[in-house]
């Protein structure tokens, strides 16, 4: 199991496997064991991927998800490496492992009692009934035995398909084995983080609900208002959308970089660092909004509860490289200590307009195409919980 880590900056090497690469005299053995940490990296980022997205699903334990996504841009914007954006992704690989050990022996236990099942039906008092009753109990046994010294042994897939017994019986009857075991399994949901992430999702939550609140109040009164007054309430509900949406994400960006809450308001301070990266600034606007908007088509129809993670893996998948470019603009504004040349700035400021302008405009008109109406207003998935939340 893998042990917590003692320090934050500890936790930020260990968690994105900068300090893995390992010496070995031989070339070929060394391209070996880059490319199994690099296969070993991608199952973990997709794994890490498909857990965000189940628990974007889940009522409560969606701003995990949120916390997760905001910790990827500060750290992002703390050390100015993509690379560190990659948070977790070892511990998601090992998590995948065990997932995928323990359901192998699923497999035979399932079998098993549907066959068990089937013929208690037919007949309760049969030999078949009572022949997959204790087949039924030994898999189990079996099961349980190599699982858990599956998880003794380090939890590789290995060493849930290839059963050594003798071997894990001497492991378990070591002494303090227990101790180390408990130990383990304590320091590695531990280093999970989940209060962590839960208040930094929850602040997050709050501080965009903050910004997102009247200005998508005002869109969701306009249409209920006469012409007059409605056209007036969208054109200063959008305009304030606007000039919210230019600032949100590296209010957030900073705001998980420096955990402060302050931060989530301190306008001056982002035009600041503006100044110094406009054109990455603009880059990472783009990439936010135009990852946003594709995901709003599926709220046309209402998805079954059995298969919302689906969406919500699209929710993830896009949302996530938004936050990296985030927290990457603001690292590059912390990087230079002058502000950019003026057509630079202005440049970006202008391209900007029709970015938000844009957006603002097909946000409106979704609550006439989304299946809960005017409510969809109100699922800002690019800045709260990156799932429409409204529909769980």
């Amino acid at each position: 199991m893998l042990m917590a880590a003692t320090s934050p900056d500890v936790i930020e090497l260990r968690e994105t496997g900068i300090d893995s690469p390992q010496r070995c005299a031989a070339p070929w053995l060394r391209a070996a064991r880059a490319l199994a940490r690099w296969l070993d990296g991608c199952f973990g980022a997709i794994t890490l991927i498909v857990g965000l997205s189940v628990l974007a699903t889940i009522p409560i334990a969606q701003l995990l998800s949120l916390g997760y996504l905001l910790e990827v841009s500060g750290r992002v914007a703390r050390t100015g490496r993509i690379r560190a954006g990659f948070v977790g992704v070892r511990r998601a690989a090992m998590i995948g492992r065990l997932a995928i050990g323990i359901g192998l022996w699923m497999i035979p236990l399932w079998i098993a009692a549907s066959l068990r099942f089937s013929a208690h039906l037919i007949d309760p008092a049969s030999r078949a009934t009572r022949g997959w009753t204790a087949a039924l109990i030994v898999l189990a046994l079996v099961a349980l035995f190599q699982i858990a010294t599956g998880c003794l042994r380090g939890g590789k897939l290995r060493h849930f398909v290839w059963p050594r017994p003798l071997h894990s019986l001497r492991l378990a009857m070591q002494p303090g084995a227990y101790g180390l075991a408990c130990d383990g399994v304590w320091d590695f949901f531990a280093a999970l983080r989940v209060p962590y992430y839960f208040g930094l999702g929850w602040r997050g939550f709050l501080g965009a609900a903050a910004w997102l609140i009247v200005p998508i109040s005002l869109l969701a009164v306009a249409s209920r208002l006469k012409p007059g007054a409605g056209a007036l309430a969208a054109l200063v509900g959008g305009s304030i959308l606007a000039l919210v949406l230019v600032h949100l994400p590296f209010l957030q960006a900073r705001f998980a970089a420096e955990h402060r809450w302050r931060a989530l308001f301190e306008v001056r301070a982002l035009r600041q660092a503006f100044t110094r990266a406009p054109v990455a600034f603009l880059i990472a606007l783009g990439a936010t909004l135009l990852s946003a908007l594709p995901l709003y088509l599926l709220k046309i129809e209402i998805v079954p509860r059995e298969a919302a993670w689906l969406p919500s893996l699209l929710f993830v998948v896009s949302i996530f490289p938004a936050r990296v470019l985030s927290g990457w603009a603001l690292a590059r504004a912390n990087r230079h200590p002058t502000a950019r040349h003026w057509l630079f700035r202005w440049f970006s400021r202008l391209a900007m307009l029709p970015l938000v302008a844009i957006y603002v405009l097909l946000v409106y008109f979704t609550q006439y195409l989304s299946w809960y109406g005017v409510w969809s207003l109100y699922e800002q998935h690019a800045f709260l919980v990156p799932a429409p939340f409204l529909g769980l």
